[in-house]
């Protein structure tokens, strides 16, 4: 009976000594999102009826935000404009504009306005724009205090490399 005492005593000593987890891991891995940049050239004619449909090369989680600039200036500093823009006649009625809206895959990007044929083409043709996805833990915490006009800010606030952007089809 001793024996078999010691004998179960041994097997115990043995199962709960196996259940020991020693996890070490030599880089952290980060689950969240990033902070990104594409650029897109994007012509506003009749035959697409002045709209253009963006596929995003991934899917975003439902709580990031999308910014929208658009390329007003490249003589001297490259100056960009937050979306929507709108421009008005003299008299104050809504001559035209640029606005978007987006889904977690696509973004559409479209002029609206009274005679969008009318608009000059340095308006409507290869303007160039830049998407700025920002996740949604940042847009929280950093949006009260970054200038959301301001391209260059939030470039510097969000710590993206201006250097890499990914131009997109």
């Amino acid at each position: 009976m001793r024996k078999i005492t010691l004998l179960l005593a041994f097997i115990g000593m043995i199962s709960l000594s196996s259940c020991t987890v020693n996890e070490v891991r030599d880089t952290p891995v980060d689950n969240d999102t990033i902070s990104e940049v594409f650029e897109i050239n994007r012509s506003f004619t009749a035959s697409n009826n002045y709209n253009n449909f963006i596929q995003l090369p991934h899917s975003i989680f439902s709580s990031d935000m999308i910014l929208m600039y658009r390329l007003t200036s490249t003589s001297g500093p490259d100056v960009w404009k937050i979306q929507p823009e709108t421009y008005f006649f003299n008299d104050g009625t809504l001559d035209f504009g640029y606005d978007f809206d987006f889904t977690q895959e696509d973004i559409q990007l479209f002029m609206r306005g009274n005679d969008l044929g009318s608009v000059p083409s340095n308006f409507r043709i290869n303007q160039i724009f830049r998407i700025v996805i920002v996740p949604g833990f940042f847009g929280k915490s950093a949006s009260n205090t970054v200038d959301l006009n301001d391209y260059n800010a939030v470039i510097k606030a969000y710590n993206i490399d201006d250097s890499k952007v990914t131009v997109l089809k």
